[in-house]
């Protein structure tokens, strides 16, 4: 359905819909300007090393960001004009990104955890379960609130807008399936944090030369992981916040700022987050490995140079 309009009563809503459309073009130019700033390391870490689940993670997450900014720029833009079946193809592409993105980034952290608590089984059995069980409720949950769900295309003095009909409570199910994702995060972090002070403790017992290499290897972890599941936990209350107390209904100027700059923050935690995190890991292998073969070169030079080599025979 088509609705075509040139009241003026309208303005208002035509305004919020262009301010809200800059914000989702900078949450475009993010994720697209990070990809750029990491290339070269993209290029070192990751093509010319052997392939693992952490490589196709990587590469889906990054590639599949950039057609995702694209698809949310036209779909907001208001000179662009899109039909009804193409605005609902889009949306589903939007929604199903966002939950195979999230279950992926959801992996990330398992592996990441499993590493933290030194290859746990029982942790990794631990987190796989309750991953699962989540996604697959967000995933039902998500299937139900968009079932029946309906594009309507407004032409509004000469701009274009998607207004998106939901059919039963959409704000409840939205906000379960946010409150899901809220609580592995925070539990992810929780995780994160009671390993961190544990194996600091645990650090006073050992050697200066272990407790040091130790002890530089985890604080990488722990610099990465925690601002990792904090970010996570920080976006996916905001979220949640803005859903529970209604605010998608409301027109006012600092709701829609709000919301423009948390899309910048979804895009960051989807599509920035989790693949930096893996190149930090990665770079930093990379630096303990070239570390430890410089160490073994001078090592065999010094040895070279106290070992005399007889010249003569004396037989």
């Amino acid at each position: 359905m088509t609705v075509v309009s040139n009241d003026l009563s309208w303005w208002p809503v035509i305004n919020l819909n262009i301010c809200l459309s800059y914000w989702i073009v900078a949450a475009g130019v993010v994720v697209v300007y990070d990809w750029v700033l990491t290339l070269g390391q993209e290029i070192e870490l990751v093509w010319r090393q052997c392939w693992s689940l952490m490589t196709v993670l990587y590469l889906v997450i990054r590639y599949i960001g950039i057609p995702y900014s694209v698809i949310n720029v036209l779909q907001n833009m208001p000179l662009v004009l899109l039909s009804n079946a193409v605005s609902n193809i889009m949306g589903y592409a939007l929604n199903g990104t966002n939950v195979v993105v999230t279950a992926m980034l959801g992996g990330i952290m398992i592996a990441r955890l499993h590493a933290m608590y030194q290859g746990s089984r029982m942790m990794l059995i631990f987190l796989v379960i309750i991953l699962l069980a989540i996604n697959t409720a967000c995933g039902v949950i998500a299937a139900i609130a968009l079932k029946g769900s309906a594009a309507e295309e407004l032409i509004l003095s000469g701009t274009y807008m998607c207004n998106y009909e939901y059919e039963g409570d959409f704000q409840l199910l939205a906000s379960m399936v946010w409150m899901l994702n809220t609580i592995w995060e925070v539990l992810a972090l929780c995780l994160s944090v009671w390993i961190a002070v544990k194996h600091f403790r645990d650090l006073r017992r050992l050697g200066p030369s272990t407790g040091l290499t130790i002890g530089d290897c985890f604080r990488m972890l722990i610099k990465s992981h925690v601002l990792y599941f904090a970010s996570f936990a920080c976006v996916s209350c905001l979220e949640l916040g803005y859903i529970s107390l209604g605010l998608s209904e409301s027109n006012s100027m600092g709701v829609v700022i709000s919301y423009g700059a948390l899309q910048i923050l979804l895009v960051v935690q989807m599509f920035v987050l989790g693949p930096r995190l893996i190149l930090s890991v990665r770079e930093y292998h990379a630096k303990l490995v070239a570390d430890s073969d410089a160490e073994i070169s001078m090592d065999s030079t010094i040895f070279q140079e106290r070992v005399h080599v007889p010249t003569s025979s004396t037989v």
